[in-house]
């Protein structure tokens, strides 16, 4: 009698802990998000190859972060409208008309051509590091100006065309790993090609808290892939064969750096 008991609790606890685990792993549902991503060339996927025919000049590449997100989740509905050289005036211009009241995840990345990246990289190149420190100095300056406050519009008029929408603002990485053997820009410029990306990533990444949306940091998952590191390179270094790659992440980068980042930030 006492060993048909046992059985029959063991039946029922295995029965129960069976109905407890089904439960808690229900079967997978077709993703229902209707994702759209704005954004520049970090968005778009410059360096990254591969890009699509329809992008043209705005070089939207299948190996960018958007773009594998919608090739591994398989969201409802994608759409990228990011562009190479995008400022905050071209997102809020040419890409919000991309959201709708039915968009329900908006990935953006932007501000980095409001304060010159481009013409930065240029300066320090080729002038040296007394007018590479003065430009950026004067980029930081800018940035504590201004980007605040066009961040904010952006944010705003995403708020405004996709009012239910998670926004995940995507930032973006520092360049170099300090305190290597590295040849080219000199110690000091480096240093502060550093610190101007960190300074507006903290400006973004405030700007999207007091917007109520999620910011997604890679600066922490591309240390040990920066330029001067010992690492598999995550970003092209100056590459004078196609210039617009440079400074830009590679497609080990999207894939490695960029897309898990967003991905966790995204749910």
């Amino acid at each position: 009698m006492r060993r048909s008991r046992l059985v029959t609790l063991a039946v029922s606890l295995a029965a129960s802990i069976g109905a407890t685990l089904t439960l808690a792993v229900p079967a997978q549902a077709a993703p229902s998000d209707r994702y759209v991503a704005l954004g520049d060339s970090y968005a778009s996927g410059v360096g990254a190859g591969s890009y699509t025919s329809e992008s043209g000049s705005c070089q939207r590449s299948t190996n960018a972060y958007p773009a594998l997100y919608n090739a591994n989740v398989k969201p409802a509905s994608y759409k990228s409208v990011a562009c190479s050289g995008a400022t905050t005036t071209d997102v809020i211009n040419n890409q919000l008309s991309a959201l709708s009241s039915t968009t329900t995840l908006v990935s953006v990345t932007i501000g980095g051509n409001d304060v010159g990246f481009a013409n930065i990289m240029t300066t320090c190149v080729l002038y040296g590091e007394s007018q590479c420190v003065a430009a950026v100095q004067a980029a930081e300056d800018k940035a504590r100006a201004e980007l605040s406050g066009k961040l904010a519009k952006v944010y705003s008029g995403i708020r405004s065309k996709a009012p239910s929408a998670r926004v995940v603002v995507v930032g973006y990485p520092v360049f170099y790993q300090l305190g290597t053997v590295c040849v080219g820009l000199s110690a000091n410029s480096r240093a502060k090609i550093n610190e101007g990306i960190n300074l507006v990533d903290d400006i973004t990444r405030s700007a999207a808290a007091s917007a109520g949306f999620t910011f997604a940091d890679v600066r922490s998952i591309f240390v040990g892939h920066q330029l001067c590191s010992y690492g598999e390179k995550w970003l092209h270094a100056l590459n004078f064969a196609s210039i617009g790659i440079s400074y830009h992440p590679t497609a080990a980068g999207q894939s490695g750096g960029y897309y898990p980042v967003f991905r966790s930030a995204a749910g």
